[in-house]
């Protein structure tokens, strides 16, 4: 049987890459994930576990829906639907809906499976939904994309070369180059082209240059509107309303009692006489009751 090893990552049914959503759709990886690590998943129960793993592997983008997981994984849709249920009750999951920017300069809805290597309670997921980020990030490299694209710079240019404390000294620079969009070649090409003859300071032109030529600041993007759905019957909802990613129906829980207290027999028997008798006047001589 598929879980004889509960350790042993499901392998698809044949060998040809998994199934990719339709642009926009499938699986969203969720910000601040730690590292991955062999633990990641063993708190769930073997099979959930197997399934969580291959998930996880899947790019941005995968189509991770039971019907396609079935096509590529040793176990049935109801299954895997019943695993994807644990799964999201345990954090890794929510699905729901995301409003993105359309090429008309309007919007539209689009489907979402977000997936947390990281598992999440419900009230991250709140926080997720109303575009914050509360999760701390993985701990920095020992060297900073920053600080290697520095010490690199003496292999393209030698007159470049510099020292480990310049480089340090300059890396928040080209951080904050890196905050406002730019990339690796963008900032090498912007250090190194025209360069004068001889280059008598390394760091100091390196620094002029980092701060003459800094790009402005991308423009504000709004804040993400997204909407969490019921794992089960799929109905939209508040997180609040979707503990564990299931609604109270599906929970089977009862709906909470109605704020107001009925009215007594008394009023309603005073309600209706006086609704009558009003009807029971010319409609000129009726008053709103």
């Amino acid at each position: 049987m598929a879980e004889a090893n509960p350790s042993a990552t499901p392998h698809p049914a044949h060998a040809s890459p998994h199934p990719m959503a339709n642009p926009g759709y499938g699986k969203r990886s969720a910000p601040g994930q730690l590292r991955r690590t062999a633990d990641d998943f063993t708190h769930l129960p073997p099979r959930e576990a197997a399934v969580a793993v291959y998930v996880d592997r899947l790019p941005d983008g995968a189509d991770i829906s039971v019907k396609t997981l079935a096509k590529t994984l040793p176990y049935g849709q109801c299954a895997l639907r019943t695993a994807l249920n644990r799964i999201q009750a345990a954090g890794h999951l929510r699905r729901g809906r995301e409003r993105v920017a359309a090429e008309d300069g309007g919007s539209r809805w689009i489907t979402r499976s977000w997936w947390s290597r990281t598992p999440r309670d419900d009230g991250w997921w709140a926080g997720f939904t109303r575009g914050e980020v509360p999760a701390a990030p993985p701990p920095p490299p020992t060297r900073s994309r920053a600080h290697t694209l520095l010490a690199a710079l003496g292999r393209t240019a030698p007159s470049l070369s510099l020292s480990a404390a310049e480089c340090a000294r300059l890396a928040p620079l080209v951080e904050e180059w890196f905050v406002r969009g730019a990339t690796e070649e963008t900032v090498t090409a912007s250090l190194t082209a025209g360069l004068p003859t001889p280059v008598h300071s390394p760091a100091a032109l390196l620094h002029r240059r980092l701060t003459d030529k800094l790009p402005p600041p991308p423009p504000a993007l709004p804040a993400p509107r997204r909407i969490l759905e019921c794992a089960e019957c799929g109905v939209p909802g508040q997180p609040e309303a979707l503990p564990g990613g299931v609604c109270r129906g599906c929970r089977g829980e009862r709906a909470p009692a109605h704020p107001h207290a009925p009215l007594p027999a008394t009023a309603v028997h005073a309600r209706a006489a006086g609704i009558r008798a009003a009807m029971a006047l010319p409609t000129r001589d009726r008053t709103p009751v």
